[in-house]
């Protein structure tokens, strides 16, 4: 008989699922919203693999509903947050996701972030499309500039970089805040505080764990500059919104790009950040080219076969097993950074 594998979308880009239908079940949540773990427990019952999305949330109880036939999470997502790791090793599964096919993609979002918050082209673009365009004015829609800018990446590992290649055309000066990453060509590495206080535009890169969840609160956006720019295409949990949102509306800093969010999706009451007039929002599409998000599926399927097939994973979470049973991490996959700036987990 084929080995059962649960997918949480009906349809995915690319031929992946096509290829691995050729040799396993393959049975789709056919919903379309968000499905949550209760939801997709009688589909997962015999399944030796779920194949998921990054913000589908992977608990204990699904698990146990998939029943000791399962031995691999593959994630179509660089991010594992919504994945209870602790869970998944106590059962001995395996749990994979996408680093190394999304970096360049979600560096050119992350700066495309970087160049509408500055220059307050999303607002300037709404007004045309409003017809409020009456009249030429100086002093319409007046941003701040890029070229010449400082950039501050926190977290510095395949996107980051990426962001910092793209900086060089910038002219930007480039800062950087990571404990693994040491100076390099393009960036130079400084303390969370002095990367807070003088960047002009501070990028997020790092995955949501405790010791980076609200990692930018209160305290670290009243450290800002006025004029700068908050940009984060990571995990919508490192920022604390609600400090954020009152950040923008006092000037504690200029304007902010995201693309995620701590709640998501947001289906009809959206985050108030939203409506922002110096906010630039998108719905976590980082990584949304044709080429990319097919190649995402692509691995997670790999994974899927290789783990079925006895062989160890190509991609397991940082720390997390690459066979079942195993604890092992995969060496050069970016790790989850030490806390920072001399903070525990919050």
């Amino acid at each position: 008989m084929k080995q059962r594998v649960l997918t949480t979308r009906a349809a995915l880009p690319g031929g992946g699922i096509a290829r691995l239908a050729s040799h396993a079940e393959v049975v789709a949540w056919p919903g379309t919203s968000k499905p949550e773990p209760r939801d997709l427990a009688e589909l997962a019952k015999g399944a030796s693999a779920v194949l998921a999305l990054g913000n589908d949330r992977v608990d204990a109880a699904l698990l146990d509903a998939a029943g000791p036939t399962l031995q691999v999470v593959a994630l179509a997502s660089m991010g594992y947050d919504a994945v209870d790791r602790d869970a998944a090793a106590e059962r001995g599964v395996v749990v994979t996701h996408t680093p190394g096919v999304l970096a360049e993609t979600t560096a050119d979002l992350t700066f495309a972030l970087i160049l509408m918050a500055r220059r307050r082209l999303g607002a300037a673009r709404d007004s045309l499309a409003a017809g409020q365009w009456g009249l030429f004015r100086m002093d319409d829609y007046l941003g701040l500039d890029v070229h010449g800018a400082t950039l501050g990446l926190i977290g510095y590992g395949q996107i980051g970089r990426a962001v910092a290649r793209r900086s060089q055309g910038f002219g930007m000066r480039v800062i950087h805040h990571d404990p693994y990453a040491p100076d390099d060509a393009l960036s130079t590495s400084v303390d969370l505080p002095t990367l807070l206080a003088e960047a002009d535009v501070v990028s997020l890169h790092v995955p949501l764990v405790p010791q980076t969840r609200h990692l930018i609160g209160a305290a670290e956006l009243a450290a800002m500059k006025p004029t700068a720019t908050l940009v984060s295409t990571s995990r919508g949990g490192v920022v604390d919104e609600d400090a954020l949102l009152r950040a923008l509306r006092d000037g504690s800093i200029h304007s902010v790009g995201l693309d995620v969010y701590e709640r998501e999706p947001m289906g009809e009451e959206p985050s108030p950040l939203v409506a922002e007039p110096h906010a630039v929002t998108l719905p976590h599409i980082g990584s949304a080219t044709e080429a990319t998000r097919a190649a995402m599926v692509d691995l997670a399927v790999d994974n899927i076969q290789d783990v079925l097939a006895g062989g160890p994973a190509r991609t397991p979470i940082p720390g997390g097993a690459a066979t079942p049973g195993q604890d092992r991490a995969t060496p050069g996959q970016d790790r989850a950074p030490r806390p920072v700036g001399g903070r525990g987990a919050r």
